[in-house]
Formats: C-alpha cells, sequence, structure tokens
C-alpha cells in the first residue's frame, strides 16, 4: 500500500467508522512517524488517532486497517464515556464485535535485530537483545540460573 496524504487518510478512516462502527468520524487522524513500536495510537484528550505509517507502507491493507479499526475502538466508546481502555470489558467485546485485532503484528524491518546474545549457565536457555544487559543484575527467568554473555551478531 503507498503512503496516502492526510486528506485520503481521514476519509478512509471515516469510510471504515461508517462501515464498522455505523458511526462518523469527527476528529483528528495523522500520520505519526516516530511511532516505533506500534501501529498507532488514540490521544483521548486532543481526540486524534495517530498511526504509523510503516505499517502502511510494510504490512499492507489488511494489516493496516486493522490498526485503523482497533484505534477507532478506543475513539468511540471514549466519546460514548465508556470503557475504552485495553482491559475494559467494553473495549474487548467492541473488538470482537468489528472483528479489530487485539494487538498489531511486529514489523519486518524491526523482526530479529538482536545484537546481544546471552545463555543461561543452568538449563542453557538462550535470550537476544537489542540492548546490552547487566548478568550481575538480571537472572535466567526459567531457572534463575546466571546468565553468560555469548556473542555480538
Amino acid at each position: 500500500m503507498d503512503l496516502i496524504n492526510e486528506k485520503e487518510l481521514y476519509e478512509l478512516v471515516n469510510k471504515i467508522s461508517v462501515t464498522y462502527f455505523q458511526k462518523p468520524f469527527i476528529d483528528d487522524v495523522r500520520f505519526n512517524h516516530r511511532l516505533r513500536t506500534t501501529g498507532g495510537r488514540y490521544i483521548p484528550v486532543k481526540r486524534l488517532i495517530e498511526l504509523n505509517p510503516k505499517y502502511a507502507m510494510e504490512m499492507g491493507q489488511n494489516e493496516f486497517i486493522g490498526i485503523i479499526k482497533h484505534e477507532l475502538c478506543h475513539y468511540h466508546l471514549h466519546i460514548e464515556g465508556k470503557g475504552y481502555r485495553h482491559r475494559d470489558k467494553d473495549f474487548r467485546e467492541l473488538l470482537k464485535r468489528t472483528g479489530s485485532p487485539r494487538f498489531c503484528s511486529p514489523l519486518p524491518s524491526e523482526e530479529k535485530n538482536y545484537k546481544h546474545v546471552y545463555r543461561c549457565k543452568k538449563c542453557d536457555q538462550v535470550y537476544e537483545r537489542k540492548r546490552r544487559i547487566n548478568i550481575q543484575k538480571y537472572r535466567c527467568g526459567k531457572c534463575k540460573g546466571a546468565l553468560k554473555y555469548v556473542s555480538i551478531d
């Protein structure tokens, strides 16, 4: 999917809102290029939906529409004064009714970008990390054994 401009993005979000929620989307939506670990977010104070443009470019239309539907669940429940947070029952029920994903898939460009590898001395469990960790402070999550640094990729 090619990156679309702000007006086309608003029209897409409004179309999805009317189709799945039978309500118009009347507030703001925009791309936020600084989002890294999430497909989108809803900011209740500003009534603003921000979407990660990388998902539109890398993941395809179905994944991007799923992210929009997820953020619209937050949006419509917030406007109605119902529970719009992830832990709320209203939110989880609306996700199911609209076929929206609970989480977005990781970006292919961000996957398996590990630089540091640690191994448990006791059970040989492997931990891959982007950042270095203090092996004096952290233990194996499986058996509580000591960790050792293996390599940098």
